[in-house]
């Protein structure tokens, strides 16, 4: 009973793990694809929060993992029926709270050598990085990293 119950909580915390990708950390499906790169000069910077916006799946995960966890509680089908309801809420809830998590975050305004200006918020903090600095803003296209 216990152990079902550890390992319900237990796989919760893996799906609500996330990964980082900050300058120098990179998902795996981003190894060897081809990035275009462009340089250029920050002209602003601010401290921002970035938010997990995966909230339906951990809260759904969490019910999941509660029901099953409490479906072991008890010792007839109406204890069953009753921790599978009571771990499904518990779980959804705490499914919940996790996917509400946020990490800091760093807004960086980037002059490319073409004139154009652009926005990129990425994981990490303005300390960073300095206006003023020159920097390497690569693209596959859907996502953007900017490295000193």
């Amino acid at each position: 009973m216990y152990r079902a119950v550890a390992v319900a909580f237990l796989a919760l915390g893996l799906v609500a793990c996330q990964t980082a990708t900050g300058p120098s950390t990179f998902n795996r499906s981003e190894v060897g694809t081809a990035r275009t790169v462009e340089r250029g000069t920050i002209r602003a910077l601010r401290d921002v929060e970035i938010q997990n916006n995966a909230r339906s799946i951990a809260t759904a995960t969490g019910a999941v993992l509660g029901g099953i966890a409490g479906s072991t509680i008890g010792g007839g089908r109406r204890a069953n029926a009753a921790g599978a309801v009571a771990g499904a809420a518990a779980g959804g809830a705490i499914g919940n709270a996790v996917s509400r998590s946020s990490h800091a975050g760093v807004e960086l305004t980037v002059e490319l050598e073409s004139g154009m200006t652009i926005a990129v918020t990425q994981d990490g903090s303005s300390n960073d990085f300095r206006v003023g600095d020159r920097v390497q803003v690569s693209s596959d296209g859907t996502y953007v990293r900017v490295t000193r």
